[in-house]
């Protein structure tokens, strides 16, 4: 399951954040995107989990819930939409 994490504070790393998840099951992946330009945290990232039941138990504890002073947005990521080249 890939799951969606908005309005992360700036300074969290990709370790502090898979930690978060890793309360809840097994993270098999965590990322946060980064901006080209400055090098800096857009302030959103993805947290991979195998299974879909993990998933959803992590969403909903974490949703909405204070992480270093922010309170975070979680939800099932949806796809990408397909560029037009």
């Amino acid at each position: 399951m890939n799951i969606y994490i908005g309005n992360l504070p700036y300074s969290i790393t990709e370790d502090e954040l898979r930690d978060l998840f890793a309360t809840h099951g097994e993270v098999t992946s965590a990322n946060i995107i980064i901006d080209r330009d400055s090098g800096r945290s857009k302030g959103f990232g993805f947290i991979e989990m195998p299974e879909k039941t993990s998933g959803e138990s992590a969403i909903s504890a974490i949703n909405e819930t204070d992480v270093q002073g922010r309170n975070v947005r979680v939800n099932e990521a949806r796809p990408r939409p397909e560029r037009r080249p």
